[in-house]
């Protein structure tokens, strides 16, 4: 493809993408009520039903401070929304795009990484819901009973997003590192040398990343980050195993070959 080729390409590329998020932006704009329940309803579980701002038992509100607030929020959580809801196309009009730059063993080794990074994102950002009320459970109880906590919409949806993006983030940590091993610039062996430091980083890395900075949501964090790391190794292990197998049958000689005669 010519230059001219590449640049028609992208941006089809990036209108579709464009189309995706637009379209998720409308949906996520039309059920935003029922959005908003559903990211407030680990706010809803640690709030005591006999404590001030709750309308009817299960139903509590944040507080808004602001009269140009609820439209910001509507307009975030759609636009976060859209975001989420157009991912799949996003991640495949970019694998469209880079496709015919690759070998058909990169094409292989990319779609197994992209498949796996969407999943291991996702189950990230389902680990970090379930934190989310824990977590805040924990730091009201912090605070002693004479707190009433009462949270802004904006500052409560931005803590909401911090959580799903550290724990996303956080599993993407075995797809760095099998990356690095394949690419050749992360050996194996030192993966398995530095393994004692390696729990000291994924420990201080996760007290950076998770904005609550309590022990429980570190824990639940750094805990399977320290799995994923290991399997990263085991992985690594395998890989070279099969690589040696792989030149030994090179190097073993064929049936139909005549073994080299030494005598003389």
């Amino acid at each position: 493809m010519t230059l001219v080729e590449h640049l028609a390409e992208l941006r089809r590329r990036l209108i579709i993408s464009m189309i995706a998020l637009a379209c998720g932006f409308v949906i996520c704009w039309v059920f935003y009520p029922q959005i908003l329940d559903f990211l407030v309803a680990p706010y809803c579980d640690v709030v005591s039903p006999d404590a001030e701002g709750l309308d009817a038992p299960g139903k509590c509100r944040l507080l808004v401070l602001d009269p140009l607030e609820p439209f910001s929020v509507r307009v975030s959580v759609a636009g976060y929304g859209g975001a989420a809801l157009a991912m799949p196309i996003l991640l495949w009009q970019a694998w469209r795009f880079i496709t015919p730059a690759l070998f058909p063993r990169e094409r292989r080794h990319t779609a197994g990484f992209v498949i796996l990074a969407t999943l291991l994102f996702a189950g990230g950002v389902a680990l970090a819901f379930w934190t989310i009320p824990r977590a805040l459970g924990f730091l009201a109880e912090l605070g002693g009973d004479d707190l009433v906590s009462f949270f802004s919409p904006r500052r409560y949806l931005s803590f909401v997003v911090k959580m799903a993006l550290a724990f996303g983030l956080g599993f993407e940590f075995p797809i760095f590192l099998m990356f690095g091993q394949i690419a050749g610039f992360i050996p194996t062996r030192t993966l398995q040398r530095i393994r004692p430091w390696a729990i000291v980083g994924i420990v201080v890395v996760g007290a950076v990343i998770t904005p609550t900075g309590d022990p429980f949501t570190l824990l639940i964090l750094s805990g399977p980050m320290y799995v994923f790391y290991e399997l990263s190794i085991l992985f690594g292990v395998l890989r070279q195993r099969r690589k040696e197998r792989e030149e030994a049958a090179e190097l073993a000689p064929t049936p139909d070959e005549p073994t080299p005669d030494n005598t003389t």
